[in-house]
């Protein structure tokens, strides 16, 4: 996972299944924030981190799932938040009838607010976890769509300009080409690209040099 670091709201709903309404309107209201962001009307304005990603799987699962409602998520996510970084991330929950608990690191103890006669069940963090890594896993493995595209992110490669769904920067390639690298052996260099990512890396960087 080292070459993605921050994720879109597009990537955001596609890997914990909640809707672009829902993640905007969860930041906007400030239930769940992005590690990464700024005033949300620049590009890039909202970025996740892969912690922000396993949190929102894990408060979609509590809603599908064991269908606990908005707002004993958003008193939980208050009071958690005054007192713990990342909690959706990082604590151990526990449902039942349709409300939150959690064990508390310090304690040991199994917290809720309100008094309940049920046993909880366990929600399986690890589980989440898991499986958001495999799913940004498969995330990163490049596209019809990213082939021969070159974009620009503030959070990749230091903004420099990059072949699409990768950290190599355009520059990177010319380097080769200007070394007298063949296309196959530029691939060789990076087994990542295909020759019509670097025939659009070199044309870029040609251009570039021509401005």
């Amino acid at each position: 996972m080292s070459e993605v670091r921050a994720f879109s709201v597009e990537q955001v709903c596609r890997l914990t299944g909640l809707s672009n309404g829902q993640v905007q309107s969860w930041a906007r209201t400030e239930f769940f924030l992005p590690e990464f962001r700024n005033d949300g009307r620049r590009p890039f304005g909202r970025l996740y981190a892969f912690r922000d990603v396993v949190g929102l799987r894990a408060l979609a699962r509590l809603r599908k799932d064991h269908h606990v409602s908005l707002q004993e998520l958003r008193k939980v996510g208050k009071w958690l938040g005054e007192r713990f970084r990342d909690p959706w991330a990082s604590l151990t929950f526990y449902v039942a009838d349709k409300s939150v608990y959690f064990d508390d690191p310090e304690s040991g103890a199994r917290v809720h607010a309100r008094e309940s006669g049920q046993t909880a069940m366990p929600f399986e963090m690890v589980r989440v976890t898991r499986e958001t890594a495999d799913d940004i896993e498969r995330l990163r493995h490049r596209g019809p769509e990213h082939v021969g595209r070159i974009v620009q992110n503030r959070y990749v490669a230091h903004n420099a300009w990059v072949l699409a769904g990768t950290r190599i920067p355009t520059v990177a390639v010319w380097d080769f080409h200007d070394a007298g690298y063949d296309i196959d052996g530029i691939v060789g260099q990076y087994p990542s690209l295909t020759p019509a990512d670097v025939k659009a890396a070199i044309a870029f960087e040609q251009e570039r040099r021509a401005i």
